[in-house]
């Protein structure tokens, strides 16, 4: 005799068991007794439970009384008032949603005189267990113990099945009672579940953010690490141009030969080009699965930081290299170690050219199992002249690189990722860039 859930009742949830079931119900019931203008309208759906169950308890209780007057054990007085209270019982059902408390004191004398509002009377007790808090409800259910256990006194005419009549009166109040504590316990744990859900759902965004930012950050510090340095040595390369072709048209210098503007042009494509090549490795590895199935060949390996080195010396940076490495073991590091040390020096003579130009640069490695991957990159500060000192096919003055400001930033995380960490001053005229990596030993 229960009608279906009502959304509009199921607010706020709590733990689903135990106490904490109590405290749900009752903040539920609380919430929903102290604001009933603002609940929505009644619902197609709701029009529909409650026609149904109307019109099953008007149904139920005819029978109900017609089964007491041909037996004939209920007193004359009490015929004549029971359709009267069985109809107010009745119609009280339509409220019972928004009220269900004051329909629980309106039905309760019906209920207690009349045989009729047994059916109403259930769905009455069933929706007080529903939606009002627990210690109400269970007050009120006691006055309907009260009420109606005794009332066979007064509307029967025979007591010799009084106790018999009180168990079946009381049976029927918990029993309904009981009904409505479970469908509102099975409203519970449905929003209790649908908040977890929620939650669920808003820890899922949150995860796909934070996934979303993680692969921006590498694309970031990918992009710079591979563009920045082959950028810098394409604008060195392209300054020195400029520079002496305007020197040798200002008659102060030698004038460029063809052979030397084609070996300029040639560094200057074939750098552009590597940066290029370099960018579709880079997009390789980001959009490659992370299943440990990617060609090592795009990974940097430390062997190659010795092609930096000739790269930089190319463009008249001076460069002192040094690797007192355990060779034999730098084959077991992890494909990410070698990476991450080859963005370091990579890292470390981009800035020398940019922020010291012909500045002296030394690069040391050092490290073995057991030990940390030391990887040293410092370089002479730049004087205030700013000029430049080199001697190679890229000397020459030229405007200074722009940068992002972003590299060290990017390398520190780098590093960090791989348990390491990154350290950088300016000591004495000389700036010093030094990471140290985890070297296990074997």
């Amino acid at each position: 005799m229960t009608n279906g859930p009502d959304p509009a009742a199921a607010e706020g949830a709590g733990p689903a068991t135990g106490d904490g079931l109590d405290r749900a119900g009752s903040a539920l019931s609380a919430k929903s007794a102290a604001a009933p203008r603002a609940r929505r309208s009644r619902s197609a759906r709701d029009w529909l439970v409650d026609t149904l169950v109307f019109a099953a308890a008007v149904f139920l209780g005819l029978v109900v009384l017609g089964v007491v007057k041909e037996q004939g054990s209920v007193a004359g007085w009490a015929i004549d008032l029971d359709p009267f209270l069985g109809l107010v019982a009745c119609l009280a059902l339509w409220w019972r949603r928004r009220w269900p408390f004051a329909v629980a004191l309106i039905g309760l004398p019906a209920v207690a005189l009349a045989t009729s509002a047994l059916p109403a009377g259930a769905v009455i007790v069933a929706n007080l267990a529903l939606r009002v808090p627990w210690r109400r409800a269970l007050w009120t259910l006691g006055a309907y113990v009260v009420c109606v256990v005794p009332s066979g006194l007064l509307i029967s005419d025979t007591g010799d099945e009084l106790w018999i009549s009180g168990a079946l009166s009381l049976a029927y109040l918990l029993a309904a009672f009981a009904g409505g504590h479970a469908l509102h316990s099975r409203r519970l744990l449905v929003e209790r579940l649908r908040e977890d859900a929620e939650r669920a759902r808003a820890e899922h965004r949150r995860r796909m953010a934070d996934a979303r930012r993680s692969e921006r950050q590498a694309i970031a510090r990918e992009m710079h690490d591979v563009l920045a340095h082959r950028i810098s040595l394409v604008s060195v390369h392209a300054g020195a141009l400029a520079y002496r072709t305007r020197q040798a048209e200002a008659a102060v210098g030698p004038a460029l030969s063809g052979v030397e503007v084609a070996e300029s042009a040639e560094v200057i494509r074939g750098n552009a080009h590597q940066a290029l090549e370099e960018l579709q490795e880079v997009l390789y590895l980001l959009r490659a699965e992370d299943d440990g199935g990617e060609p090592a060949s795009l990974l940097p390996r430390i062997g190659d930081i010795g092609g930096l080195v000739a790269d930089a010396r190319a463009t008249g940076q001076p460069v002192d290299y040094r690797a007192d490495l355990a060779v034999h073991a730098v084959g077991d590091l992890r494909p990410q170690v070698h990476r991450t040390a080859y963005r370091v020096a990579q890292e470390g003579l981009t800035n020398a050219r940019k922020h010291a130009p012909g500045a002296r640069v030394s690069v040391r490695l050092s490290g073995g199992p057991g030990r940390d991957l030391t990887v040293e990159v410092s370089n002479e500060l730049p004087t205030r002249t700013g000029s430049g000192s080199g001697t190679g096919p890229g000397s020459g003055r030229g405007a200074a690189i722009p940068g992002a400001g972003a590299g060290l930033t990017g390398l520190a995380e780098r590093v960090h990722l791989e348990g390491g960490t990154l350290d950088h001053a300016a000591v004495d005229g000389t700036f010093t860039l030094c990471a140290r990596l985890p070297w296990p030993e074997r």
